[in-house]
């Protein structure tokens, strides 16, 4: 079919897109020639045409910072934490809410998992912290009956596993959503033909239900794998004093800090362009999570599905 032809079929659709790509275009595509800054000693006052161009030197000295490698072992640690304990969740919690026959039940329980998606990080940790935190619930709870009390809001043993817990929390109602939407979309026809030829329920969620899930699965784990390396910037500079740099320090929020963005700590780099340093480790991490991306999308096809985009 023609283009012309396309675009004239299709340009209802194409209008209510514009406002979205423009937006897109604005915030996200044109500042990426700011990237120039990683590559320079950014001079505020030069600005980017004329501060001094020093090539690769900010990579080389984020590479040799045993403050940058623990940042990115945080952020791995983390990311894989919450890839295993929050991405089931979501799913799990579709398949038990699709079960449920009462249409006003259901909306119900959906509409108070996905309450916590609209509160802000801020929120949250402080309702974490009236529950768990050293005069909390918990804590007081157990004073009460002698058991010796333990402030998990400064430990930073159980950071990760505290901050996935938030995460989970916050985000599963979104994630309940969005699978509930794919378990609706399987054809209703196909669990009444499996049960009038015998199968019981556990046979027609493994052969019906996990199978007409797997498409959306795979989409929700690319793209997951691609944000992976962003674990809650917000979160975790929140919670950064609680429990110590060493725990709670992320690519995002290293790259922050040391940019001198995070007050008190820029001009630490002994190149001289803090704003440079902390681009470079932005790089870094943007460069890495596309390589993951690729990654995850490319066995997504080996494993016959369309991933973000067909072969």
């Amino acid at each position: 079919m023609n283009w012309r032809i396309r675009l004239r079929r299709d340009k209802t659709l194409l209008l209510m897109c514009l406002p979205a790509l423009i937006l897109i275009v604005l915030f996200n595509y044109l500042p990426m020639a700011g990237i120039i800054i990683a590559f320079e000693n950014y001079d505020i006052y030069q600005g980017l045409i004329h501060s001094q161009f020093v090539g690769l030197a900010n990579f080389q000295e984020a590479l040799t910072d045993p403050g940058f490698w623990q940042a990115f072992q945080n952020t791995l640690v983390i990311a894989a934490v919450q890839l295993v304990l929050y991405f089931p969740i979501p799913i799990v919690l579709a398949l038990l809410v699709n079960t449920i026959l009462s249409p006003r039940i259901k909306s119900f329980i959906q509409a108070i998992v996905f309450l916590p998606h609209f509160f802000s990080y801020v929120l949250v940790i402080t309702m974490f912290q009236e529950f768990l935190g050293g005069a909390g619930v918990l804590n007081v709870f157990l004073n009460k009956h002698g058991i010796s009390s333990w402030n998990i809001m400064t430990d930073p043993g159980t950071f990760k596993y505290l901050v996935t817990a938030q995460a989970v929390w916050k985000e599963a109602g979104w994630g309940l959503i969005v699978f509930l939407a794919a378990l609706a979309a399987i054809d209703n026809s196909l669990y009444e033909a499996a049960a009038v030829d015998g199968a019981g329920r556990w046979r027609r969620m493994r052969h019906i239900t996990l199978p007409g899930l797997r498409g959306i699965v795979v989409l929700m784990l690319v793209l997951r794998l691609g944000n992976a390396l962003s674990v809650g910037f917000e979160q975790m500079l929140i919670q950064r004093q609680a429990v110590g740099a060493s725990a709670a320090d992320v690519l995002d929020t290293y790259s922050y800090i040391y940019s001198g963005l995070g007050g008190g700590f820029g001009g630490t780099t002994s190149i001289g362009g803090s704003y440079s340093y902390g681009a470079a480790v932005g790089v870094f991490k943007g460069v890495l999570s596309l390589v993951l991306i690729l990654s995850a999308n490319k066995i997504a096809h080996m494993f016959g599905e369309d991933g973000l985009y067909r072969r």
